[in-house]
């Protein structure tokens, strides 16, 4: 099976369609010899027995009316390739009714099956051998219906084998040659059909080969709605958003040069006026202090793209569950940032005990980013809220235009107050590959970002059964 699936994945949508036409015949073939033509046959042997039931029915009635009667030879009750003869037992002859005569052959075998004296219609197939003209043998198969009448005598209605076969074949044909319509308009529709997604596939690979190419009039017109249109339309919002993208990144290139060339210069310029025994900034002690804070403006421009580089290479390879304790966590954190605007205040409403899952310098990382980024916007506190599996941080900055509350994760993407676009990314890349969501929302006064994991639905069941009270627990205690 594993092979059949390779090689039909090495194979076009034309030669996977042939493919399956092929098949189709085959296994239609074998159901005609294998399932087919026993029914055929079947259904043309209880056939040609209703045909000599019908035969018999007029000339049933005809001998009830008339009973010990003869008709004439010539009169005609049935249909010309059946023979109609009346055998009298105790005469030990038999009568022509209609049709041609039968051989004395079958004439032995019809008086052995009358001796049995059976009531009703019975219906018999039997095969006697007659002399050819060569002297040989020739075996010949022969359908009757034998009927006892009530004075004794039999009607015997008789049909050679041969019509039965032509019959059966006429039948087999016949199905075949409906069938075989069938498949030709199955293989016309399926060619059109094949054809109708190899001209839009064909655009598609063209497509991404002009973008390969960086080709900037490719354009792709694949106006369907279906899941081929759908691809199309992907194809068409990545280029749009690698584009965009792209511009962000050269955007962003631009500016990261811009603001690592300024603090540099300072730093050159003050360094080169101290050597000169000049101090720029009033004395020497004020000159050193702006080269120390724009070498810190320049530390923290740099680790902010460290770390955005290093967080695209984080894996989850924690043992699982959750191991981390959060409050350890935040505890560093407002230590390191508490500092950097005292006269806000901070709100701690935290849980003992709350675990996360993770390693504790990426969780520290995005603890800071978003301590960090409350600050730029708080305007009198900013709250830390943790709960088990959720983190909230909140401010009563202002709020956040809806537009661009979904792309505030995304690599370059700066909010209004924002100086890179890199640390909520960071977030992002951290909160996804330990299994957890962050997102941010609008709150009556201020923004919450909110960061939770999804409770698996065992544990969320297992919880509700221990929380749930027992009954008549009250009326025990």
């Amino acid at each position: 099976m594993k092979r059949m699936k390779m090689w039909l994945s090495e194979l076009t949508l034309i030669q996977q369609l042939l493919t399956i036409i092929f098949l189709f015949v085959t296994i239609f073939a074998g159901f005609v010899f294998v399932f087919l033509t026993p029914a055929i046959d079947r259904f043309s042997e209880t056939e040609m027995f209703r045909i000599l039931h019908n035969s018999q029915e007029s000339l049933i009635r005809y001998f009830d009316e008339n009973p010990n009667s003869t008709p004439q030879p010539n009169i005609s009750y049935s249909e010309t390739f059946v023979i109609d003869v009346l055998y009298d037992p105790d005469a030990d002859d038999f009568v022509n009714i209609s049709g041609g005569t039968i051989m004395k052959e079958l004439k032995a075998e019809i008086k052995r099956k009358a001796e049995l004296n059976t009531s009703g219609t019975q219906d018999y197939m039997v095969t006697v051998y007659l002399r050819g003209e060569d002297g040989t043998m020739m075996p010949s198969t022969y359908l009757y219906a034998m009927t006892k009448l009530r004075d004794g005598r039999s009607l015997v209605s008789v049909m050679p084998e041969t019509y039965r076969g032509q019959f059966r074949t006429s039948l087999v044909r016949s199905v075949i040659a409906v069938n075989i319509v069938f498949v030709s308009i199955l293989f016309v529709l399926l060619i059109v059909w094949v054809g109708s997604m190899l001209i839009p596939l064909s655009q598609i690979t063209d497509y991404i080969q002009k973008l390969k190419n960086d080709d900037k009039d490719a354009v792709l017109n694949v106006k369907r709605n279906d899941e081929i249109g759908e691809v199309a339309k992907a194809l068409q919002d990545m280029e749009a958003e690698l584009a965009k993208q792209n511009r962000e990144k050269e955007e962003m290139i631009q500016n990261i040069s811009h603001d690592l060339k300024t603090p540099i210069a300072t730093i050159k310029s003050y360094g080169e006026s101290i050597k000169d025994g000049i101090y720029p900034y009033e004395t020497l002690e004020k000159s050193v202090d702006v080269i120390i804070e724009h070498a810190d403006r320049l530390e923290k421009k740099v680790h902010s793209l460290i770390i955005l580089n290093k967080m695209g290479y984080l894996l989850d390879n924690c043992e699982e569950g959750e191991t981390l304790d959060m409050n350890s966590v935040i505890d560093k954190v407002l230590l390191s940032l508490r500092v950097i605007r005292p006269e806000i205040e901070f709100q701690r409403d935290t849980q003992e005990g709350v675990m996360f899952h993770g390693e504790e310098e990426p969780w520290r990382i995005v603890v800071e980013n978003l301590i960090d980024n409350a600050l730029r916007y708080a305007k009198s506190y900013i709250r830390i809220v943790l709960r088990e599996k959720e983190l909230c941080v909140i401010n009563d900055g202002v709020h956040i235009d809806p537009e661009k509350a979904e792309s505030l994760f995304r690599p370059y993407e700066k909010g209004s107050g924002g100086q890179f676009g890199l640390g909520l990314s960071i977030v992002n890349r951290v909160t996804t590959t330990y299994g957890y969501h962050v997102q941010a929302e609008n709150l009556p006064e201020g923004v919450c970002f909110r960061i939770w994991r999804d409770v698996p639905k065992k544990e969320k069941q297992r919880r509700e059964k221990t929380v749930r009270p027992k009954k008549n627990s009250a009326a025990r205690a």
